[in-house]
């Protein structure tokens, strides 16, 4: 427990969003060329955090619950007030004008309850008319590519010179993150959809080269047929309590199209919960009143840069390095291989302040962030390094739910997309304190280590700071458990695996000098063997087994892995891959984190038969082919692909039945 002393020793020592129609398109000048905010100007701490609402359904009832979603273009307060406000994309209710924000509304729904949701793609302008992308496209990555109609699809493209790259309408496709979805729920990358826009170019792909065949597997299965513009998917929340998210997905635009703003918490509930009032709460819930108060609390990092007009800024090839890459083919023009922005937004706020009382939080901790690793703990001075911890993080859940106990963390690290199930207890802290979250993760590449030793910290004065604690009185009791007397429910495992593949990530130099990065097999003396999205599938497990799958890291950096449709189990690290996991990652998870030079085990089970994918979630390289797909064969066929090299003989250990 925290005490008075430890606090004032540890210090010596070291609202609703405001929404407005957007203008009729973005911004027409060169992004590259407009002139960066300083972080440092930016004042902190003035904003009081925003807490996502519950998304509004449209329709509730005994089979499901039913939802109509759409992303728009819209203008929101991120920065401190009297600043000037932001374009971006963001989720909400049709039905609700009021419900769109950055970060959307969050889902809740309940185990074993299904929810559909009808997805629109609503980038247009008040005429009707397709909106531009705010950020430059690279149209020579292999991407959804509607320009190239129906040949060229889901290929890469050509670059004019224009600075700003594609400026046609933008697809849009959302994948649920971690949900346990079926084929043509999932959100694949390549059934992406325009806009309904009036003024679409008749020569124009309108959907990517998946969606038809999943709008006839949807119609199939439910007698729905999808209209323009949109898809509808269904979730049957068939998984354990935990905290999912859902954003875009699009083929080569998922990095650009997050940035803009679209992703929100999916909270799925009931199922293995723990008896109401044992954890904090409540949590944001439908028709709950303005002046509701939550001690069940998600909060959604990123980094993100600005402009000094408040547009978002986001580098390309152009306003990074100076080389326009024009005369290398085989380096992508605007495309650049990672981002950290110079900020820091929770909720889509720059460095907001919470109000916390005497009492127990839960907090759903999300790595939104496009490449930017987090190491977050809980401080008393904002920019003292090496940071000095005064409450611990006690993680009751990751990714899938529940941990086998709970683990007290000074410091949580986090990787893009992974979650944090957390509770921190601030009732020993006198009222009047001030607290901050802060970060010490790196400001550039992240390739393991402590902060200050391997790695430089976060910036102190910016991207080092993330959020303030203002702590005062409770007004009423609290009667959850302390976190460390927590008696979590019961952690099922899998069991004994049928198949072993051995897999790789891998550093590709260009004939220019430059870097890319590429998943693969092991070719037959256990070398990596890099390939490309559209390279022969290799990973193909049969419907209903269970394998592991051993990751190699050939590069020098982290990368968190993420399959779907499944949750799995991490089995080990390091060198042979045999490293008893943390504590924090013996739950369930859909996003590992793979270091360099080790390898990852990771045990998964495969019930759903169909087209996924597994990828880097670094955006940059996820969309720049780090990234594969998956296909799950129908019972009764031999599971095709072993890890080995494509074609080649079988890897040793492949018919293993390791159980982990």
């Amino acid at each position: 427990m925290v005490t008075r002393r430890r606090l004032l020793a540890a210090g010596a020592a070291g609202g609703a969003a405001a929404l407005a129609p957007a203008g009729l398109t973005a911004s027409g000048r060169a992004l590259a060329a407009a002139a960066p905010l300083d972080a440092g100007d930016i004042p902190k701490y003035v904003s009081p955090l925003r807490i996502p609402p519950a998304m509004p359904p449209v329709a509730t009832g005994p089979e499901r619950d039913t939802y109509v979603i759409a992303v728009r273009q819209f203008r929101q307060q991120i920065l401190p007030p009297s600043w000037p406000r932001t374009t971006v994309w963001g989720y909400g209710s049709t039905a609700h004008p009021g419900s769109f924000g950055y970060p959307a509304p969050s889902i809740v729904a309940r185990v074993g309850h299904p929810v559909r949701v009808t997805w629109v793609n609503q980038l247009v302008d008040s005429r009707g008319d397709y909106l531009p992308h705010l950020l430059p496209v690279d149209p020579t990555l292999h991407w959804a590519n509607p320009p190239g109609g129906g040949a060229n699809r889901d290929r890469a493209g050509s670059w004019d010179g224009n600075p700003l790259g594609y400026r046609g309408p933008v697809p849009q496709v959302v994948h649920l993150h971690g949900g346990h979805s079926t084929q043509e729920s999932d959100g694949h990358a390549e059934a992406w959809y325009l806009p309904a826009a009036r003024d679409l170019p008749r020569d124009v792909a309108v959907a990517g080269s998946a969606y038809r065949e999943f709008r006839s597997r949807f119609a199939e299965r439910s007698g729905l047929r999808w209209a323009p513009g949109s898809a509808t998917f269904e979730y049957a929340n068939d998984q354990r309590s935990c905290t999912l998210w859902y954003h875009d997905h699009s083929l080569g635009l998922t990095r650009e199209n997050v940035y803009a703003g679209p992703a929100g918490f999916y909270l799925l509930g009931g199922g293995d919960d723990l008896p109401d009032g044992v954890l904090p709460g409540p949590a944001p819930a439908r028709d709950d009143p303005p002046e509701a108060r939550y001690h069940d609390i998600p909060l959604l990092i990123q980094d993100r840069s600005f402009t000094a007009d408040g547009d978002l800024l986001y580098p390309d090839a152009h306003s990074t390095g100076g080389e326009t890459h024009s005369s290398h083919a085989d380096v992508p023009p605007i495309w650049v291989s990672r981002f950290s922005g110079s900020t820091m937004v929770v909720n889509g706020r720059t460095w907001p302040t919470l109000t916390v009382q005497r009492r127990r939080y839960r907090f759903r901790l999300l790595n939104g962030c496009n490449s930017r690793f987090l190491l977050l703990s809980v401080v008393t001075n904002a920019t003292a390094r090496p940071a000095r911890p005064v409450l611990p993080v006690w993680q009751i859940g990751g990714d899938g739910g529940f941990l086998p106990e709970p683990v007290p963390h000074e410091r949580v690290t986090l990787g893009p997309a992974q979650r944090v199930d957390a509770i921190v207890d601030f009732t020993d802290v006198p009222a009047g304190t001030e607290l901050y979250l802060v970060n010490e993760g790196p400001d550039g590449a992240y390739g393991g280590g402590r902060p200050g030793v391997d790695f430089p910290p976060a910036d102190p004065r910016t991207t080092g700071q993330v959020l303030r604690f203002v702590v005062t009185d409770a007004t009423g009791t609290d009667p959850s458990v302390p976190p460390e007397h927590l008696r979590l429910p019961a952690h099922p495992r899998l069991g004994p695996a049928q198949r072993v593949r051995r897999l790789s990530l891998n550093e590709r130099m260009s004939s220019s000098g430059s870097m890319a990065m590429l998943l693969g097999v092991l070719d037959e003396r256990g070398r990596g063997l890099p390939l490309r999205w559209s390279d022969p599938v290799t990973e193909q497990p049969t419907l209903g087994s269970t394998e592991v799958w051993e990751v190699r890291n050939f590069t020098r950096q982290v990368h968190p892995v993420h399959l779907h449709q499944v949750q799995f189990e991490l089995l080990g690290r390091g060198h042979s891959g045999r490293v008893r996991p943390d504590p924090g990652d013996r739950g369930w998870m859909d996003t590992v984190l793979a270091y360099p030079w080790e390898v990852t085990r990771i045990k998964a089970h495969f019930d759903l038969p169909g087209r996924y994918a597994w990828h880097c979630h670094l955006l940059e390289h996820e969309d720049n082919e780090m990234m594969r797909p998956l296909t799950v064969l129908p019972r009764g066929g031999a599971a095709a692909g072993d890890g080995g090299s494509p074609g080649g003989p079988a890897a040793p250990g492949t018919a293993s039945t390791d159980a982990g």
